[in-house]
């Protein structure tokens, strides 16, 4: 039988475990519940891979992003490992085929996202499925108390009832107390269970904090200094492209990235990065997670990230090959006002949650006692158009309603069809002349969605357009695939209608069972994440990496040395001249004499110490005995 080592060499060609993977490994053969903690770039998918190579039947990943799901599967075939995934996306047919494999053929892991667990086919075939392990990754997302937390994670407990002898691991690369212990309770481990924790200290990577108002000015003069592969991180898709353009107009080739792009041009622009082509990649943070690049030697955030365990994820991706790397932080005061506005706009009043359901249950006629597991094609834009409601207000009141169980929204729900106008301007006037049939509808698209068309994707509502223009929704979809044959747009329609699922009977706006002392609890915990990502920020004092490790609750005394505060520390200690040291060391001789090793407790160099004692007895305010102690003169 082969071991864990020998697995680990003959498919990843790796002559050893990095710190506590083989740990990790026998826990999950040995059959026990598992919880791994191990920082971004620790090798968490090799503490799944390995045991579930060694283990009868199929893994089945529990993951939450596509891409995450489809750049694993690509790893485990380049190894020869027969692995698959299910997304939104694939047909019914192609669905039956991939699960029929994992049931007769010799797939060993499957990758699926949480809400794919409780599908009727789903449940259906893995009652079937010899499933040896099931791994759940990015398991923070199970958690309230987590800074990404999805509610369907909390269906896998229901499903590990189905395969009760089967053991579970979860991993993650950030997680408070609170989340971990959150994690075992929702996904209901066994008593046993085993917990793996690799220190937070990341020894390699040099923490430093800016407060700059020119930030622009500020990145430029970052890049210039250390050179090596860099990731900058920004919170708009719109800021991604005006940074890429500033830098390559410096000289400083750059490429921008966020899920606005096309699978085939994220693929794209993520390949050129990871080959070197282009040295920076300017990102939302939908960029990052699952990729394997170990010489990124910088990781600079434009904006203030959400939490510090957001941060400590994205800045993690930076020297994973173990050599110097830096993680920046570019901040204004601005910036800390919006972060705690941001909060307040995610959490409406519960007031305005009870409208929009209330409104919902309308605009989808739904008598009060009905709609229990009811389905219903929803379109976010016509909604809100119909109600004259906020768009932001709305979509967070439903993702609140979904928070607590009252409603499910399937996952075209965030991802509506895309479209970018390609032709340029000239091309696209002379066009319209051209083709009158098309110019009302390139009217429109320009009218409701403006001038950034030409430049980016960006998400359209087929129904809308349709109202706007008195005409079918098939009819605006059929014109918009003839303008992509003409190559005058690109076009994504969504794969799937987006859909609404009342997971209750609809109640009566006031009788709604909205549990206000929860959700408060929940906006309250935000809110101290973004303190806590402040208070990092304006730290001044404490060594970075020590404030990052003390909020993930590990206790730690030893400063990095590496971080803009400790070399700060260190850069003034240097700067500190012999006279300096005089009225310490005089002050001390005031108490009692002293030794040099007594003086030696004084924040000094053993050379400013010196010089400045020299000066003391050259001047005679010092004198030193037979046994080498210092004394005042009288």
């Amino acid at each position: 039988m082969n071991t864990p080592l020998q697995i680990l060499q003959a498919y990843w060609g790796y002559g050893a475990f990095r710190s506590l993977q083989e740990e990790i490994i026998q826990s999950v053969l040995s059959g026990s519940d598992t919880l791994a903690l191990l920082p971004t770039g620790g090798g968490k998918s090799v503490c799944f891979q390995v045991p579930a190579l060694l283990r009868e039947g199929v893994c089945i990943v529990v993951t939450p992003l596509i891409a995450l799901m489809k750049d694993q599967v690509e790893q485990l075939k380049s190894r020869n490992i027969n692995a698959c995934a299910i997304y939104s996306g694939l047909s019914y047919k192609e669905i039956d085929i991939l699960l029929d494999n994992c049931i007769y053929g010799n797939v060993k892991f499957l990758y699926v996202s949480p809400e794919r667990l409780k599908t009727e086919l789903f449940l259906e075939r893995a009652k079937q499925m010899q499933i040896g392990l099931l791994a759940v990754d990015e398991a923070h997302c199970i958690s309230q108390w987590g800074y990404d937390f999805r509610p369907p994670y909390l269906e896998i407990a229901q499903f590990r009832e189905l395969i009760p002898d089967t053991p579970c691991i979860a991993v993650t690369a950030s997680a408070t107390l609170h989340v971990r212990q959150d994690i075992v309770e929702k996904l209901e481990f066994r008593s046993g269970h085993q917990h793996f924790e690799k220190s937070f200290v990341r020894e390699n990577l040099s923490y430093s904090v800016f407060q700059e108002e020119d930030k622009e000015r500020k990145l430029l003069q970052i890049l210039n200094k250390v050179p090596g592969t860099a990731i900058v991180y920004v919170r708009s898709r719109m800021r991604t492209q005006k940074y890429a353009k500033l830098l390559n107009s410096q000289g400083i080739r750059a490429d921008y990235y966020h899920a606005g792009l096309s699978n085939a041009d994220r693929s794209k622009k993520q390949e050129r990065w990871i080959q070197n082509q282009v040295r920076v990649i300017v990102a939302t943070n939908a960029f990052g997670m699952g990729i394997d690049k170990p010489d990124v030697r910088l990781v600079i955030h434009m904006d203030l990230p959400d939490s510090l365990e957001a941060y400590y994820q994205e800045a993690g991706r930076g020297g994973r090959d173990g050599k110097l790397a830096y993680a920046v932080l570019l901040y204004s005061q601005s910036d800390v006002e919006k972060l705690k506005e941001n909060i307040e706009r995610a959490y409406p009043a519960p007031k305005i949650i009870r409208q929009v359901y209330q409104s919902l249950s309308n605009f989808l006629k739904l008598a009060v006692g009905s709609g229990l597991m009811a389905s219903f094609d929803f379109d976010l834009e016509v909604f809100i158009q119909n109600f004259n409601l906020n768009y932001l207000e709305t979509f967070y009141a439903l993702k609140r309603l979904e928070e607590q169980g009252f409603v499910q929204l399937n996952e075209s729900f965030s991802v509506p069809s895309r479209l970018r106008i390609i032709a340029g301007h000239q091309q696209l006037y002379r066009f319209q002349v051209s083709h009158a049939k098309f110019d009302k509808l390139l009217k429109m698209l320009l009218r409701m969605y403006g001038g950034e068309l030409f430049s980016n994707y960006i998400n359209i509502s087929e129904e809308k357009l349709a109202k706007a223009l008195h005409v079918f929704t098939n009819t605006v979809v059929k014109d918009l695939m003839q303008l992509v044959q003409m190559q005058i747009v690109s076009y994504f329609p969504q794969n799937e209608k987006p859909k609404i699922t009342f997971l209750t009977e609809r109640y009566a706006q006031m009788r709604l069972p909205f549990d206000e002392k929860l959700y408060q609890q929940r906006k309250k915990r935000e809110l101290e994440k973004v303190e806590a990502m402040i208070a990092y920020t304006e730290n001044t004092q404490l060594c970075r990496t020590l404030k990052l490790v003390e909020y993930f609750g590990e206790l730690n005394d030893e400063p990095c040395q590496v971080c803009d505060l400790c070399l700060k520390k260190k850069q003034a200690k240097r700067n500190t001249s012999p006279q300096e040291a005089i009225d310490p060391i005089l002050e001390l001789l005031r108490k009692h004499p002293q030794s040099f090793e007594e003086l030696k407790a004084l924040p000094f160099k053993e050379e400013q110490l010196l010089k400045g004692l020299r000066s003391l007895l050259d001047s005679g305010e010092v004198y030193q005995d037979e046994a080498q102690k210092y004394h005042l003169s009288k």
